[in-house]
Parts: structure tokens; C-alpha cells; sequence
């Protein structure tokens, strides 16, 4: 049933589904949740999918290095965050690794330091030592490892990014 308690059928959910994947990468899941919500039947849901995958509506992969490039482009998340949110979205591991591979390591650790650098600028704390644990759980709350921030701590120290009186 639609919003308005009418019935839709099995092609006008196609079509709906074919005009949101066309305007965006979309995932399996995220599909399915929108065709539940349309009360379809599980069957119905199954053959919808799968008929958005045959015409290339619908790509896990594709859908993968897009959202890896947007996240860690746009929102400057780890790769952490990004793998922990592909797997929310029921993607297949070895598509997420595949996906990852696609990305030099390089790529993922650049937007660390200018990131830290400018948060540095307005963590508060009483002492560097408390304001660096801040920075260090902000960074590993963005998916960053701990190798990566330490490493990136360590230079920011030496090109004195620390230093800085507020």
C-alpha cells in the first residue's frame, strides 16, 4: 500500500525503484526497506530486485566505489567508518574489500592531518595532554585507526602544529 492507502502493483514499484537508482547509487538493502515499505511481499520484493540488477539499476560494486570515493572525499571519514556502514547496508565482505582495494592506502590517510590540524584550533582542554586524547578519540571517531593518528600526531609535532597559542 502507498501513503494513501492505494495499492501499488509489482510495475509501478519498478518503475519508482528504476527512477531512484537512476538518479543515485542505491543498495540492495536500501530497496528492499523502501519496497517493505510499500507492503510488497517478500516474493515480489525478490523478483524487483532482481530485475533492477539484470537492467544495471542496481550494482553493489558500483554502489561500493561510490560510496567509498563520496565518504572519503566529502565527509573525510576512515576507513573504519566507512567498511562498519557498507556492512550495516548488508554488502557482501569480499565486495567491501574489493571495493577498498580499488583505493590506495594513501588516499584514506590524506585527509587526516589537515582535519586534525584544524580541530587542534578549537579542542579545549586544561592541559595539551587531555587536549590530545580529544584529538585522538575525534579521529578515531571519524574510522581512523590508532596507527594512523598516532602517526599523524607525531607529524604534526614535528612541524609544531602543537604550538599554536589560542
Amino acid at each position: 500500500m502507498d501513503k494513501k492507502g492505494k495499492i501499488i502493483t509489482e510495475e509501478a514499484a519498478y518503475a519508482r525503484m528504476a527512477r531512484t537508482c537512476s538518479q543515485k547509487e542505491c543498495a540492495p538493502f536500501d530497496i528492499t526497506r523502501k519496497l517493505k515499505r510499500m507492503e510488497l511481499t517478500e516474493p515480489v520484493i525478490d523478483k524487483i530486485i532482481h530485475r533492477l540488477k539484470k537492467e544495471k539499476f542496481l550494482d553493489e560494486k558500483r554502489f561500493i566505489r561510490s560510496y567509498i570515493h563520496d565518504k572519503l572525499h566529502f565527509n573525510k571519514w576512515g576507513k573504519g567508518k566507512i567498511a562498519l556502514f557498507l556492512k550495516c547496508k548488508q554488502l557482501p565482505q569480499e565486495l567491501i574489500e574489493e571495493g577498498f582495494a580499488e583505493f590506495s592506502d594513501i588516499s584514506f590517510g590524506l585527509s587526516l592531518q589537515p582535519m586534525l590540524e584544524k580541530k587542534w584550533k578549537s579542542v579545549t582542554g586544561k592541559s595539551d595532554y587531555e587536549k590530545r586524547g580529544k584529538l585522538i578519540r575525534y579521529a578515531l571517531g571519524r574510522g581512523f585507526s590508532m596507527e594512523e593518528v598516532m602517526a599523524c600526531m607525531k607529524r604534526m609535532e614535528m612541524g609544531d602544529a602543537f604550538d599554536e597559542t589560542q
